[in-house]
């Protein structure tokens, strides 16, 4: 991986963690801790998570962009000058499994902002939607852990 594109998607993807991990799990608990009612800590919390959710799809969408122009130059790679087909080194093969990683975060983060969320804040059928909601963030957080070690994994 190129450099630039390997400490670009290094950010990204540091921050897209990050930010799951200080909103869900310190940011939200400190708010129904210490706001006078649950209600006051639940719609402050619901502006956060609407927040978070798209500084994820923002991160994911510039982690796609960058996996793109891996994925074209190791394309434009494949091929020698006389077009016949060069063996290539293993290690300089796009990741697949952090495409899917990266799909699966996205579609994820998008089911909690337009599914989830709008059931949550309007209070209908609260425990459910809000164990749904908790399952999907989560499951992004996952995705957003595996994304973070994947690319330190290939340091190349």
């Amino acid at each position: 991986m190129k450099e630039r594109h390997h400490l670009i998607s290094t950010i990204v993807a540091a921050i897209w963690l990050g930010s799951m991990s200080v909103i869900g799990f310190m940011a939200v608990p400190l708010l129904f801790r210490y706001l006078p009612s649950a209600a006051v800590a639940g719609n402050m919390a619901g502006q956060l998570f609407l927040a978070q959710g798209w500084v994820s799809i923002i991160s994911i969408v510039l982690l796609l962009m960058v996996f793109r122009a891996r994925l074209r130059d190791y394309a434009m790679t494949r091929y020698e000058a006389d077009g016949q087909l060069k063996a290539l080194d293993p290690e300089h093969k796009p990741n697949m499994l952090y495409f899917g990683v990266l799909v699966g975060g996205l579609l994820l983060t998008l089911l909690l902002v337009l599914v989830a969320a709008p059931r949550i804040q309007a209070r209908d059928n609260l425990a459910l939607w809000h164990g749904v909601g908790t399952f999907l963030y989560v499951a992004q957080w996952l995705c957003a852990l595996i994304a973070v070690i994947r690319l330190q994994q290939r340091r190349t």
